[in-house]
């Protein structure tokens, strides 16, 4: 190379001239730069491997130390020097895993070429390896440490299998930072269920979850960025914590932050877009099968400047270092805030239906989150109340425990009991209690009048309460204020009397020889 630096425009031209396959000499007269000052910096181009995508992506700093640091290397014309890149070229992966050093790699390097290089020569052309294989200088990635999710800026179409209608899918793309293994998945929207349902499904296919999940501030994940403490979606951390993720944003102008799955969507356009035909799927689950075969095939396609793919790479040293699923998948949540009912129950107004809270909390505003099978109520952040989510309208979950003491016995009541008390008494109160349930629309309508007559059976005795209820019966009248009258007035005291009373004619009485 020259001893006097040429600037980064002319270098520019110098590498646009060569990859359009311009010969040296011409290069020469066209830039001015000298012949050999061409040859030497072609050479390092060579050597590098550069593409004019990669050098495109190079700022003029960079481009600059990278051709000054190579300027004070060698040329690879010794066998020992490429068999060292050889090495970190299948070997530099590992760097990946947590644990493993340069230091442990040279310890394997040199036990397999004890001809090899010393320490200090073998670091120094690491790092020379490390920016030829990795031009744009982009962050290290450990293994198992970051899943980064987007979505694609194109969309794609699919027919409604109900309605014909041709619909347009947000295509979401996620990818391991370590091993680049990719998936990619076709949703209705960018809204938060579905953004979680594909990133849930991503973790599937994954088979393990990483330490930390990081969305390109999508408006689902992050409510509000900030430079040192975003706003999460609530929902969308629930779902990071369900499986143990934390959420980092990517900062805002920070593109080295998601270039990794930036790049993912641009090779979707090629690998998957561009091979799915002017045929639409029919439904989104059809579109996803076809996205899956494309997808596995470029998992499985061989890395641009490796000798294994994502997939192999994944396998190698990835999948053992994501943590474990959960047992079940993730529940979303909605929620609401609602005042308790005096009847110590709140009610989900999407379904009508009433859940209880312990009654030390009638009047007080609680927050309600619920899902497909679950209704959680939370007091000031504490869990008041759990309930099964039920979806019939204008009925009642109510948990004994949350009644007041005088209230919950009431939750026993029912027409068989009623009945079976009255029959410990006589049959013929039993034959009263099944006429006074009979008789109302609704039996919950007559259990206080049941309650009230059966009472009288330790107030005034048995004998009473059976001669009360003949008494009644013999009118016709089957009631709570029938059996109170009688009593009150001593009317069953009277039983040899009531054959003799002459009832009056009126359709509405019925006389005894209806209940016959």
């Amino acid at each position: 190379m020259a001893n006097k630096a040429i600037t980064m425009s002319k270098l520019r031209q110098v590498l646009k001239y060569f990859f359009q396959g311009i010969g040296t000499k011409t290069i020469s007269n066209t830039t001015g730069v000298a012949r050999n000052t061409v040859k030497k910096y072609l050479a390092q181009s060579r050597y590098m491997r550069l593409t004019p995508e990669s050098v495109q992506a190079l700022s003029d700093q960079q481009l600059h130390d990278l051709f000054r640091y190579e300027a004070s290397l060698p040329l690879p014309d010794s066998n020992r020097l490429q068999t060292l890149f050889t090495f970190f070229d299948t070997s530099g992966k590992f760097l990946r895993k947590r644990g493993v050093t340069l230091l442990h790699l040279w310890h394997e390097y040199i036990s397999l070429h004890p001809d090899g290089f010393q320490l200090t020569s073998y670091y120094k052309y690491y790092q020379l390896w490390k920016k030829r294989a990795e031009p744009s200088m982009h962050m290290e990635h450990k293994a198992g440490d970051k899943m980064y999710i987007d979505f694609a800026g194109e969309k794609m179409d699919y027919v409604d299998p109900h309605t014909g209608e041709i619909l347009s899918a947000e295509v979401f793309v996620t990818l391991l930072g370590a091993s680049q293994l990719t998936y990619i998945e076709a949703v209705g929207s960018q809204r938060v269920e579905d953004l979680i349902m594909a990133c849930e499904n991503a973790l599937h296919y994954f088979g393990g979850a990483p330490c930390a999940i990081v969305p390109d501030n999508l408006k689902a994940a992050v409510v509000k960025t900030n430079k040192y403490e975003p706003r999460i979606n609530e929902n969308f951390e629930a779902f990071a914590d369900h499986y143990n993720m934390s959420v980092v944003p990517a900062r805002a102008y920070k593109p080295k932050d998601k270039a990794l799955v930036e790049g993912a969507v641009k090779i979707s356009y090629r690998r998957i877009y561009a091979m799915m035909g002017p045929q639409l799927c029919t439904g989104l689950e059809a579109l996803n099968s076809r996205i899956r075969e494309y997808l596995e095939a470029h998992n499985n396609k061989t890395m641009q400047g490796r000798n294994y793919s994502r997939r192999q790479q994944f396998e190698e040293m990835e999948r053992q270092t994501l943590q474990p699923l959960a047992a079940r998948r993730f529940e979303l949540f909605s929620h609401a805030t609602i005042t308790v009912m005096k009847n110590g129950h709140v009610c989900l107004t999407n379904d009508k239906h009433y859940y209880s809270v312990p009654f030390g909390n009638i009047g007080k505003k609680v927050k309600m989150m619920y899902s497909n099978s679950k209704v959680l109520i939370y007091y000031r952040y504490e869990l008041i109340a759990e309930h099964e989510r039920i979806k019939s309208p204008h009925s009642f979950s109510t948990i004994k425990e949350h009644l007041a003491s005088h209230h919950q016995h009431q939750l026993e009541w029912n027409a068989d009991k009623f009945i079976q008390d009255a029959a410990n008494i006589d049959p013929v109160v039993e034959y009263y209690i099944r006429q006074v349930l009979h008789l109302k629309p609704h039996p919950e309508q007559a259990y206080r009048s049941c309650q009230g007559i059966l009472s009288y059976a330790k107030r005034v005795g048995k004998d009473r309460l059976v001669n009360a209820c003949k008494r009644a019966h013999d009118v016709g009248t089957y009631n709570f204020k029938a059996i109170e009258n009688i009593l009150q007035k001593g009317l069953d005291k009277q039983m040899n009397d009531i054959a003799s009373i002459a009832m009056p004619s009126h359709d509405n009485i019925r006389g005894k020889d209806y209940y016959q």
